[in-house]
Order: structure tokens, then C-alpha cells, then sequence
């Protein structure tokens, strides 16, 4: 009798994988059909699960790194040098901080809670773009932030406006918007330092230019050849331009941005390619990266210490919003 048991229940597995991998297998075939035809995904429709994993690791990665860019910034808002930069700062740490709310309800979506999502990142085990990592030495620094880092955000995350993961593109299109303004408020500061500045703020924005470049270009990713996700996103669409394409056409806007600011970019290798049709630069330090990201940069633990910090900190608002919740809950089941 338990042999018989046994070989039925053999056998219904069977035909239950069968039909399960079946199932699957049509359902494949038809996200890749969708894929293909430049489709949107949306939340509830059927995704592979490794779609899934890789999106939530790229949005979440987003969301941490809007959150923790708001520390370098938030830290000169008390000294910009005039009310106006200091309501145009106030204005874009504002906006960094909706970014964030933003994408950690995109990532949501694919089925992993706020609360898990902050608990990688404190936790370590999930990142944020390495170029939050490095301190701001001077007002100066605030400037080229949103020139070089917010341009090459910018340069990076248009692309994603037509990611195929619908919520993600959705979240993109406001960001960016608002990316721009960021980037153009760090050029005007620039260009009244280089233009109205004495030649110490001069000298302070090209100290600037010079420790934020090579970062800068970093946030494009490791070299195509090196960067292990990178094909798979291409082909599900959620990634549309190559690494190193991004970092040339951000490098090639630069230069002549430079020009105009009358600042030397630091790379003396840097030139333009007739034949390539872009500039060649010098060689990356990839092992910085790699370190920083790894853990190791200026102020890795300082930023990741603060992020912590204010979540322990905020611990009893929380508490508070779900109380309030919770009762306003009862009195409507009363009502």
C-alpha cells in the first residue's frame, strides 16, 4: 500500500512539474515576444524571476543612492554663500529626497517591502553609486556636483524613461525632469565663480573639477567587457545604451561645457578621435572604483553611519503613522 502511495504521488509530481514547466515555458515565450516588440511590463504582469531580481536590485541600488546624495549636499545648505544658493540647494536635496520616495515605490512593486529594502542597505548588502562616497571640501564642490555627477546622471537615466519595466520608466520621466534643473543650477554656480569670482574661487572651483572628474566618469559602470549584468539588461530592455557608449557621449558634452567655464579637465590624454567620432581620455582607475564600492572609499562608513542613524532616529514616527493608521482602521470598521 505505501509503495502504491508512493509511485502515485511520483507520478502527480511528474505531471505537475510537467504542466508547471509547460505553463512557464508559453509564459516565457511570451514575455519575450513583448520584450521584442518594445512593450511596457507592468507590475502584476508574469516576469522571470531573475527580470524580477535584477530590477529590484538596479531600482533599490537607485533609490539608496538619491537618499544617501542628499548627505554631501544637505551638509553646505546652512553655508552657501547667498539666501538665493541656499533656496536653490534647499530646493534639490528636497527634490533627491522625492527621488528616492519615488523609485523605493517602483521596487516595491516586484514584491519587496520598504522596510526590507533599507534593511539590505544598512545591512551592506546593498549598494549605492560609489560617487557618494567622496567628500565636499568646498562650496565649490556643490557646483560640480551638479554639473559632472548630476550631468552624468542625467546622460545615464534619460535612457531608462524607456525601460521596459513600466513603473521604473514612469518614476524616470519626473526624475529627470527635475535632473536637469539640478545640473544647470550647479553650471550657473560654476559660471559666476569662473566669470564674477576672485582668483581664489577660481582656483577653488578647478580643485573641484579636478578630484570630482575621474569619479564622475565612473558612474557609467565598469567597461562593457567587464560589467557581468549588463547584456542580460540590454536584452530585457531594461538597460538601452552600453556603459561605455554612456561615459563617451557624457565625455564628448563635457569637454566643450568645459570650454565655456574656462576650466582644464584633468586628463591630459583627453582629445578628440576623428576617426571614432568621440574623445579618447586617459586610463580609468578601476581599482579605485572597485575599492569604493567595495566599502573602502573617504567617507563609505560616514555616509552609511548617517543613513542609520536617521533611520533609528525616525524610528518612533513611524511607530506613531502606524498607530494612526491602525485606529483610523478601527473607527471605520466601527462606523
Amino acid at each position: 500500500m505505501y509503495t502504491q502511495a508512493l509511485d502515485s504521488r511520483d507520478t502527480a509530481d511528474v505531471a505537475s512539474k510537467t504542466l508547471r514547466s509547460t505553463d512557464e515555458m508559453a509564459l516565457q515565450q511570451r514575455f519575450d515576444e513583448r520584450i521584442d516588440a518594445g512593450d511596457f511590463i507592468e507590475a502584476k504582469d508574469w516576469m522571470p524571476e531573475n527580470y524580477r531580481k535584477t530590477l529590484t536590485r538596479q531600482i533599490s541600488q537607485h533609490a539608496h543612492s538619491e537618499i544617501v546624495g542628499m548627505l554631501p549636499e544637505g551638509n553646505w545648505i546652512g553655508r552657501a554663500p547667498t539666501l538665493k544658493r541656499k533656496s536653490i540647494l534647499l530646493a534639490k536635496v528636497q527634490d533627491e529626497g522625492g527621488h528616492g520616495l519615488y523609485l523605493y515605490a517602483a521596487a516595491e512593486t516586484l514584491g519587496q517591502s520598504r522596510d526590507q529594502l533599507i534593511d539590505a542597505l544598512h545591512s551592506g548588502r546593498a549598494k549605492y553609486s560609489s560617487i557618494f562616497n567622496y567628500p565636499t571640501l568646498s562650496w565649490a564642490d556643490i557646483g560640480v556636483i551638479g554639473w559632472l555627477v548630476d550631468g552624468a546622471a542625467i546622460m545615464n537615466q534619460v535612457p531608462i524613461c524607456r525601460c521596459s519595466f513600466a513603473p521604473y520608466a514612469r518614476a524616470m520621466v519626473r526624475i529627470c525632469r527635475e535632473e536637469s534643473f539640478h545640473q544647470r543650477q550647479g553650471y550657473d554656480a560654476l559660471l559666476t565663480m569662473m566669470t564674477r569670482g576672485t582668483e581664489a574661487q577660481q582656483a577653488m572651483v578647478q580643485d573641484a573639477v579636478n578630484r570630482w572628474w575621474w569619479p564622475s566618469i565612473q558612474m557609467f559602470g565598469p567597461p562593457d567587457d567587464q560589467s557581468p549584468n549588463s547584456a542580460q539588461s540590454m536584452r530585457w530592455g531594461i538597460k538601452r545604451i552600453s556603459n561605455d557608449e554612456l561615459r563617451a557621449k557624457f565625455i564628448d558634452a563635457t569637454v566643450d561645457q568645459a570650454k565655456l567655464l574656462g576650466v582644464a579637465l584633468p586628463d591630459p590624454e583627453l582629445k578628440w578621435n576623428e576617426s571614432r567620432g568621440h574623445h579618447d581620455h586617459g586610463a580609468i582607475d578601476w581599482s579605485e572604483f572597485w575599492r569604493v564600492v567595495g566599502g573602502d572609499g573617504p567617507c563609505n562608513r560616514e555616509r552609511l553611519a548617517a543613513r542609520v542613524k536617521a533611520w533609528d532616529d525616525g524610528a518612533w514616527v513611524r511607530e506613531a503613522a502606524l498607530a494612526h493608521a491602525r485606529k483610523q482602521a478601527t473607527q471605520a470598521r466601527a462606523a
